[in-house]
C-alpha cells in the first residue's frame, strides 16, 4: 500500500526565514494516547523561530532532541482524523486546538496532519474559527500558567521555587509590558477578567485595540518611560524581557512581584531592598486548563487578535512579519483543506 502524504514545512538547516521549505513528507501514525488532527491552522511562536535559528534545547535539557529535518510549531486547531484505540476522550470529527508536546521541539505542526497527544488537546471553541483557536493555546496557556494557576509539579529550569501567582482582584494594579502581543493581550484579559485594573504597555498604535480590550491605562513606551509614572503596582508582567526588564521592579509596591515571561536580568540584593519578588515559569501543555480558557473563549469573555494571517505555503512571509514587531495579537498560518491529500 503507497504511504500517504501530506505538505509540510521542514527545516533541513538552520537560518533565516528562507530556510523554511513546503514540501511533501508522509502522514504520521499517530501512536498510543494520540489523535491524528487534520490541521485547519497554525500558531505562530517564538520558539519556532528559535528552533528556525539554531537553538535545539530547551532550557533545562541537557541535550539536543532535535533532528534535521523536522517540522517546526506547537499550536494547532484542526479536526481529529483518526483516534489510537487507547484514547477514549476524543473521536473522529471532533473539532480540536492544543500546544503540542511542549517544552520540546517536538510539535510539528506546521503540516496538514499533526499526530497529538489527546491529553494536550482540547474540543475547539465552537464559536470561534480555527484561525483564532490557533492563535490561543501557547500564548494563553503561558497567561493562564503566570497568572491563574501554574498546573503542574515540573520543576522550573529558570528558579529554584516553585512559581505561584498573584491574586487577581478588584484591589490590584497589574502592568503588562508588551501588552499588544500574542502573551499580553491574553494576559491583560485575563486580569481584567478576575477585576484587577490593568495599565497597558505598548507603542502607541496598539492604544485604541488594548483600550477596548479593557485597559484602564496605556502608556506608550516610544513616548515616555513607564518607570517613571507608574507606582504602587501589586504585579508587573513583563512579556518583553532582556536587561531592561529590572526597570519595571521601582513600579512596584512593597510585597509586589514581577513575572518576566522571558528572561531578564536581575539583581538579588535589589529586589531584596525593594521588598518583591521575581518569579518566572516555564509553559507546558495542558488541554485541561487550555479547556477552561475554550469556554471563555466560546462565551467572548477572552478573544484572540491575529496580526495577519498566511498560507502555510507562506511560512516564510509569516516569519519575516514576525521579525519586524510591533505585532498585534498573533501571526497564524492556514491550511487549506482542498487539496487531496495522496
Amino acid at each position: 500500500m503507497p504511504t500517504r502524504t501530506m505538505r509540510a514545512i521542514r527545516l533541513h538547516e538552520h537560518g533565516g526565514p528562507e530556510v523554511l521549505r513546503y514540501e511533501e513528507v508522509p502522514i504520521p501514525e499517530p501512536g498510543p494516547g494520540e489523535v491524528l488532527v487534520r490541521v485547519h491552522a497554525v500558531g505562530v511562536n517564538p520558539p519556532d523561530r528559535y528552533l528556525r535559528e539554531g537553538l535545539t534545547r530547551m532550557p533545562g535539557e541537557t541535550e539536543s532532541t532535535v533532528g534535521l529535518p523536522v517540522i517546526p510549531g506547537t499550536d494547532v486547531s484542526g479536526v481529529v482524523e483518526a483516534v489510537a484505540a487507547d484514547v477514549d476522550r476524543l473521536d473522529v470529527g471532533d473539532e480540536v486546538f492544543g500546544l503540542l508536546r511542549f517544552p520540546s521541539f517536538d510539535g510539528s505542526a506546521y503540516a496538514e496532519y499533526v499526530a497529538a497527544p489527546a491529553t494536550d488537546l482540547a474540543r475547539k471553541p465552537a464559536g470561534i474559527d480555527h484561525a483564532h483557536a490557533a492563535g490561543a493555546p501557547m500564548a494563553g496557556l503561558t497567561a493562564w500558567q503566570f497568572l491563574y494557576e501554574v498546573g503542574h509539579d515540573h520543576p522550573s529550569p529558570f528558579q529554584e521555587a516553585r512559581h505561584h501567582p498573584t491574586a487577581l482582584d478588584a484591589d490590584t494594579t497589574v502592568l503588562v509590558n508588551g501588552a499588544a502581543g500574542g502573551v499580553g493581550h491574553l494576559a491583560l484579559q485575563l486580569a481584567k477578567r478576575r477585576g484587577a485594573r490593568v495599565v497597558a504597555v505598548a507603542s502607541g498604535a496598539h492604544e485604541a485595540f488594548l483600550r477596548d480590550l479593557g485597559a484602564d491605562r496605556f502608556i506608550d513606551y516610544t513616548r515616555s518611560r513607564p518607570e517613571e509614572l507608574v507606582r504602587d503596582v501589586d504585579l508587573v508582567l513583563d512579556t518583553v524581557g532582556g536587561p531592561d526588564s529590572r526597570r519595571f521592579l521601582r513600579t512596584l509596591k512593597r510585597g509586589g512581584a514581577q513575572f518576566p515571561v522571558l528572561p531578564g536580568e536581575f539583581d538579588a540584593e535589589e529586589t531584596a531592598k525593594l521588598g518583591v519578588t521575581v518569579s518566572s515559569a516555564q509553559v507546558r501543555s495542558n488541554g485541561a486548563q487550555l479547556a477552561e480558557l475554550g469556554r471563555l473563549l466560546d462565551a467572548g469573555t477572552v478573544r484572540v487578535a491575529t496580526d495577519s494571517t498566511f498560507p502555510l505555503a507562506d511560512a516564510r512571509a509569516a516569519h519575516e512579519r514576525a521579525a519586524r514587531g510591533h505585532v498585534q495579537g498573533k501571526i497564524v498560518l492556514t491550511v487549506s483543506q482542498e487539496r487531496a491529500v495522496s
